[in-house]
């Protein structure tokens, strides 16, 4: 007769898990990840109102339509990774590959959607943000659709970046598609301006589109001017991004396809 409760079976469960964490360093980072990042972002934020009391009641929405345009990167990374791991969670990619469908095809498949997803996932949410907080994020005009689309982009190369991490990695990876995108929050400027950040941080974050979208953004809502420089420089910078992380994904695409791994892969 076994034991009503068995330490022993409880250690040995405990045991399994701990070696799946051995091996597997994005669950590892994962664990670590979010309390820190948290902790940057909202330290950050802190920081900046401490010094600057009267921002929020001068702001209005601002606050509101930075949460709203960095949703749109967010979707927009999430809807180009998440398309292509639900082809890896039904076991699809094998058919894929030996299909008419070209890898640069499938590519322009997974931005498609992701645009279609962040539509359906950012527009109720602007919409409602009006009857709420009686702001609407489509006050700031035709600038909006550069925003927008800047934001988009840049969420594209990262989304594509994650998808050929996916391919290299595994399965084990696929958090990576939540971790990445928030890794690049605290340097994106989304709720305080770019000078808010050590010295030292400030050139990395000026490497990133986002950090000019938001600024861009400001400029628009406090000043009422059209950063055109910022606009172009986050427009440059999306576009060497997503030329990197296509030719990232379709490298492993191939490299994978080589090895026979698209055929190993699922849940």
């Amino acid at each position: 007769m076994s034991e009503v409760f068995s330490p022993r079976r409880v250690g040995a469960m405990c045991l399994r898990h701990l070696y799946i964490l051995k091996g597997s360093w994005p669950r590892l980072l994962e664990m670590a990840y979010w309390p820190a990042i948290n902790m940057v972002v909202w330290g950050f934020t802190s920081q900046f109102f401490a010094g600057h009391s009267t921002w929020v009641a001068q702001a209005g929405g601002i606050l509101i339509g930075a949460v709203l345009l960095w949703d749109v990167m967010f979707r927009g990374n999430l809807g180009v990774a998440l398309s292509f791991l639900e082809e890896m969670w039904s076991r699809n990619l094998g058919h894929l590959s030996v299909s008419p469908l070209r890898p640069y095809e499938l590519v322009a498949s997974m931005l498609c959607m992701s645009l279609i997803r962040t539509v359906i996932g950012v527009l109720p949410a602007a919409l409602l943000a009006i009857p709420l907080y009686h702001y609407s994020i489509f006050s700031l005009g035709l600038p909006l659709l550069a925003f927008w689309m800047s934001l988009m982009v840049s969420g594209w190369a990262m989304g594509l970046a994650v998808s050929a991490m996916v391919l290299r990695f595994g399965l084990g990876a696929e958090s990576l598609a939540w971790v990445m995108i928030f890794a690049m929050a605290p340097l994106a400027g989304i709720y305080y301006p770019i000078a808010t950040l050590p010295v030292w941080l400030q050139p990395l974050a000026w490497a990133l589109p986002p950090a000019h979208v938001f600024e861009g953004m400001r400029a628009l809502v406090f000043d009422g001017v059209l950063r055109l420089d910022l606009l172009a420089s986050a427009m440059a910078l999306d576009a060497l991004y997503l030329s990197l992380g296509a030719a990232v994904f379709l490298w492993s695409w191939h490299g994978a396809r080589t090895r026979g791994a698209l055929l190993n892969m699922g849940e």
